[in-house]
C-alpha cells in the first residue's frame, strides 16, 4: 500500500507518525507479543510480583540471589506484553461539514487523524478497526494489522460526507455493546451534545475495562466568534435558525465553551483515558505528536 495514493494518508502525514507510539493506561487482551501491559502475568521485562515456585515452573524463573538471601524459592511474575485491538470511532455528523477559520471543514480534519492513527496503530503491530456513528453506528469495518489491510478503511473516508444528527452518548455505549475484549477506544467527534450525556458513555467504557482517548475537534471560528454586528446562525444538524446580536454573547460563549471542554476533560480523567482538544487550524501531523506527549 502506498500512503501518497490515499486523500487522508498522504506522505508527509505517514511519515510524522510511524513511529508515534500510542499507548494505554489500562492493561488490554490483545493477539500477542506486542507494546502493551496484559492483565495475564507471563515473562517479560516489567517485573508485577513474587509467588513461590511450584513444581513444573521453570528453573530459571527462580530468583536466585533472594533464594540466597532468604532460602526461598520464589519466581518473578512480569506482566505479559500484548498488542492491543483499537477502534477508531469517527463522528460523521452534519456539524463536522463547518468550516471557517481553519483549512478544511471538521470532518476532512478527523478523517486525517482517523487515517494517521489507524496507520500508527498498524506500524507499531496493533490492529485498528473503523465504526462510524451519526445518530447510530454506521459503518463497522473489522480490525485489520497490515498496512494492506488499511485499504479498506481508507476507502471508507474517501467517501465520506458530512449528514445527519449525531447520538454521541448512544454511539459511546453501543460501541461498549459491540467491543468485548478490553481494548483501546479513540473518539474523534465535535461533541456537540451535553456533555453529561457524552460522561454517561464515557463511564460505560470505562466500567467495561477500555482504554479511551477522546479528540474532540473544533473550528478556530467556533472557539472564538471572530465576526461582530447581528448575525443569523443555523445550525447544521437541525436547520434551526437565530438571530442574534453576537456582542451580547461573545464572552457567555467562549465561558461556555470552555466550561463544556473542562466537563468532558475531566470525565474522561476520571474514566483514566486522555482528552484533547483539537483546533483545525493546528497541521494534523503536529496534531498527533501531541498525542504521544499526553498533552491536550
Amino acid at each position: 500500500m502506498q500512503a501518497s495514493s490515499y486523500r487522508y494518508l498522504p506522505p508527509s502525514l505517514a511519515e510524522s507518525v510511524h513511529r508515534l507510539g500510542i499507548r494505554v493506561r489500562r492493561p488490554v487482551r490483545g493477539r500477542g507479543e506486542g507494546l502493551h501491559r496484559s492483565p495475564e502475568y507471563g515473562a517479560s521485562v516489567e517485573f508485577a510480583e513474587y509467588r513461590p515456585y511450584t513444581p513444573g515452573d521453570a528453573p530459571n524463573r527462580i530468583d536466585w540471589p533472594v533464594y540466597a538471601r532468604s532460602d526461598r524459592y520464589l519466581v518473578r511474575r512480569s506482566q505479559e506484553e500484548t498488542s492491543l485491538n483499537a477502534t477508531i470511532l469517527l463522528d460523521t455528523s452534519e456539524s463536522l461539514a463547518y468550516r471557517a477559520a481553519g483549512p478544511c471543514t471538521k470532518l476532512e480534519y478527523a478523517c486525517f487523524l482517523a487515517a494517521g492513527l489507524m496507520y500508527a496503530l498498524v506500524g507499531q503491530g496493533d490492529a485498528a478497526s473503523l465504526f462510524t456513528f451519526t445518530v447510530g453506528l454506521d459503518t463497522l469495518l473489522p480490525p485489520i494489522g497490515t498496512l494492506t489491510g488499511l485499504r479498506a478503511p481508507l476507502d471508507v473516508l474517501e467517501r465520506l460526507r458530512a449528514s445527519g444528527r449525531s447520538d454521541i452518548e448512544a454511539a459511546l455505549m453501543a460501541t461498549a455493546e459491540r467491543i468485548r475484549a478490553r481494548s483501546l477506544v479513540i473518539c474523534i467527534s465535535d461533541f456537540l451534545q451535553p456533555a453529561e450525556r457524552i460522561a454517561h458513555g464515557v463511564r460505560r467504557l470505562a466500567h467495561d475495562g477500555h482504554n479511551l482517548i477522546m479528540l474532540h475537534v473544533l473550528d478556530g471560528g467556533e472557539r472564538h466568534l471572530d465576526f461582530s454586528g447581528v448575525a443569523e446562525l443555523r445550525e447544521l444538524e437541525t436547520g434551526r435558525r437565530l438571530t442574534i446580536d453576537v456582542e451580547d454573547i461573545r464572552e457567555a460563549h467562549a465561558r461556555a465553551a470552555a466550561a463544556h471542554s473542562e466537563t468532558l476533560g475531566r470525565a474522561c480523567a476520571e474514566a483514566l483515558g486522555d482528552y484533547h482538544l483539537l483546533d483545525t487550524r493546528e497541521p494534523v501531523e503536529l496534531a498527533l505528536l501531541r498525542l504521544q506527549g499526553g498533552k491536550s
